[in-house]
């Protein structure tokens, strides 16, 4: 399979992409800084500096072009403004579901959070605005997705994530009460779903639970 996955150098995404890479499909990771590029190519992911910010749908498009899956897992990181959450968490992943389509890929995994519910009515007491906007952003790109037709996609919606060892048992479905999971885990759940074909039109969240990741992934639909 050919797999693009936008946001490459994160740890969740590299952990995925050395995870596809090591099973032998062809993945390619867009990264905003060219000296990340080392990093990828030892976990046999093609670097592609693209940066999601300043890119042209058509730029965009022409990456994916011949891609089986595309994953976005950007984000603008815990320290970013407002404008930046917008930016690439919102409007990043328009762009990439966009280009998506152009380029006639099938399917689309998006990496989004848990917690994007609490904020469609409104913002909630005692919400900082940092995490407003991020929550808001995530929740607009997650119905940017719902609503495009054409494309297979699966949203996962991972708890509180931790950089503690993985544990390979995990909750995976539309109810999960809030709970943490390593980021480890959520990367393996990602290359299942890849790999496996399911899961498509679902939105899932994720967390550390009782049963094992291909036991989870299997139990979703076949992607159509």
């Amino acid at each position: 399979m050919r797999i693009v996955i936008a946001g490459a150098h994160g740890q969740i995404a590299r952990e995925t992409g050395r995870l596809l890479g090591a099973a032998g499909n062809d993945v390619a990771g867009l990264i905003r800084d060219p000296d990340q590029s080392g990093d990828l190519e030892r976990d046999l992911v093609a670097p592609v500096v693209l940066d999601l910010e300043n890119s042209t749908l058509e730029d965009l498009t022409q990456v994916l072009s011949g891609a089986d899956v595309a994953v976005f897992a950007a984000g603008a990181g815990p320290g970013s403004s407002i404008e930046r959450k917008d930016a690439v968490d919102r409007a990043g992943a328009v762009l990439l579901a966009e280009a998506a389509e152009q380029a006639g890929v099938q399917r689309l995994i998006q990496i989004s959070s848990a917690g994007t519910e609490t904020v469609r009515e409104g913002r909630p007491e005692g919400t900082s605005d940092a995490m407003y906007a991020y929550l808001t952003a995530k929740l607009a790109a997650e119905e940017d997705l719902r609503s495009r037709e054409s494309l297979d996609w699966t949203i996962v919606k991972p708890g509180t994530l931790t950089n503690g060892d993985p544990v390979g048992l995990v909750e995976l479905g539309r109810d999960v009460a809030p709970n943490t999971i390593p980021r480890q885990d959520v990367a393996a759940v990602l290359a299942e779903l890849v790999t496996s074909g399911r899961g498509g039109g679902q939105v899932l969240g994720l967390v550390t639970g009782t049963e094992t990741i291909p036991e989870a992934v299997a139990a979703l639909p076949v992607a159509l």
